[in-house]
């Protein structure tokens, strides 16, 4: 998600000064994305330049969306979040590397890894139960069944480490 989509959600509401935004801002994700007021401020500006938004005439420091800033907001809904089939993930890096480096135990590695995810995943369960509703619960929700996808793929790994082989 980009702060640019996000500030154009909250100015869909109602007009709103650029300190508002970024409390409503953190407010709404919890924290769990934190921003300052300078990044607002210039997210706001590079909005207002492309026409997205405008400045309102009861507040220098206020704006309020555009229809040109609703349709891109629409578009922005419409359009499913993907990650980058190129993304790199550095754990498969060093899985990879482990597989041919006589000097590195890949069961350690991959063992070590395992205590790491189990770790971090009962911390993460922990914390969604203390979490109300809302972005943070969210986001706990989904960092612990991507730490499970992740002892899956070791699991496998783990029973078909000739796969991290070059051919």
């Amino acid at each position: 998600m980009s702060i640019r989509n996000a500030l154009l959600s909250l100015l869909a509401e109602q007009p709103r000064p650029v300190g508002q935004l970024r409390s409503l801002f953190e407010d709404s994700t919890a924290a769990t994305w934190p921003v300052n007021v300078g990044q607002v401020y210039q997210t706001a500006k590079r909005l207002e330049r492309d026409g997205l938004v405008e400045k309102t005439g009861d507040n220098p420091e206020a704006y309020a969306i555009t229809q040109a800033g609703r349709e891109a907001l629409r578009q922005w809904w419409e359009e499913p979040e993907t990650k980058e089939a190129d993304e790199r993930d550095a754990l498969v890096i060093k899985v990879a590397m482990a597989a041919i480096n006589p000097e590195v135990s890949l069961l350690d590695l991959l063992d070590s890894q395992r205590r790491a995810a189990m770790s971090r995943l009962r911390e993460l369960t922990k914390e969604k139960a203390q979490s109300p509703p809302g972005a943070r619960w969210l986001l706990c929700e989904r960092q612990i069944l991507e730490l499970e996808a992740e002892l899956r793929w070791i699991d496998l790994v783990e029973a078909h480490p000739e796969q991290g082989e070059p051919r």
